[in-house]
């Protein structure tokens, strides 16, 4: 390979990524702005002869917070899974909503699923090592029952890991890499092209 095409591949591999991470910050951005900046936008330029960029980008944060602020309070009372169920059953969103919500529920998987730690585990046999999260141990009935200290580690699967299987294992056959939740997600949905810089 020639010195100037190795320079070139070596300026695409480092250009396009940061190019593309920034296009879609602001795609998300541009996007998030326009749901309510287009008419906030539009009331300022007529009420007080100019505009605010990124006015519904800020709304829109906030608006976020507020709903978690009173949902976090009232998300245990049956009125607020009533209105969930009635909105989540209406059609068209009854087949976006419910995979959204799995899918935001997944990205906070630390925090929602329990999941304690990455592991590897020789699954679905001896030799063949699969990526895991640590979801409980100290299981006193089945460790009896198996005469060792068994964990529950949840296998999820790729390229969609809201699927998977929790395996029960000797928690001394359970190895533990220095891998984040984070970056355990992002190999599993790539399908292994993704690789962990923690």
């Amino acid at each position: 390979m020639s010195r100037t095409k190795r320079y070139f591949i070596t300026g695409l591999v480092v250009v396009i990524p940061v190019f593309l991470t920034f296009y879609v910050l602001l795609a998300i951005f541009n996007f998030l702005d326009n749901i309510l900046g287009r008419f906030l936008e539009g009331y300022f330029k007529r009420t007080f002869g100019f505009d605010i960029p990124g006015i519904g980008f800020l709304i829109f944060v906030l608006v976020i917070f507020v709903t978690g602020f009173f949902a976090s309070r009232f998300i245990r009372y049956k009125i607020f899974i009533r209105v969930e169920k009635w909105f989540s059953g209406l059609p068209l969103i009854n087949n976006i909503y419910p995979a959204v919500k799995q899918i935001i529920l997944f990205v906070s998987a630390q925090k929602e699923f329990g999941f304690k730690k990455v592991v590897l585990v020789e699954y679905p046999g001896k030799g063949i090592w699969s990526i895991g999260f640590l979801t409980n141990e100290g299981f006193d009935n089945i460790n009896r029952t198996i005469g060792k200290e068994m964990v529950a580690v949840y296998v999820p699967t790729c390229p969609n890991p809201l699927t998977g299987i929790v395996v029960f294992i000797a928690k001394e056959e359970v190895r533990f890499p220095d891998i984040s939740i984070n970056s355990a997600l992002n190999i599993v949905i790539s399908g292994g092209v993704f690789k962990s810089k923690d």
